[in-house]
């Protein structure tokens, strides 16, 4: 069972704790070039995994690492 994370902080530990990954601007930069394009391959498979809210979300997610300058390792 795959659980979606319904809310930044849920996210935060998804991506940091259980995946490891370091929150910077620079993975959020990445990560929103492709997922503000619909037409790319990897965002439209992600949209028929997720679906369109939680790409919503993970655009919005990923646009507050940058506005708010967070960043954070594990």
């Amino acid at each position: 069972m795959i659980v979606i994370p319904k809310n930044f902080e849920e996210w935060k530990i998804c991506i940091t704790d259980k995946c490891k990954i370091k929150l910077t601007a620079e993975f959020a930069e990445n990560r929103l070039a492709v997922y503000s394009d619909e037409n790319i391959p990897e965002t439209q498979r992600f949209v028929k995994l997720y679906g369109i809210e939680h790409l919503q979300n993970i655009r919005r997610w990923l646009s507050t690492i940058l506005s708010d300058n967070i960043t954070i390792e594990n």
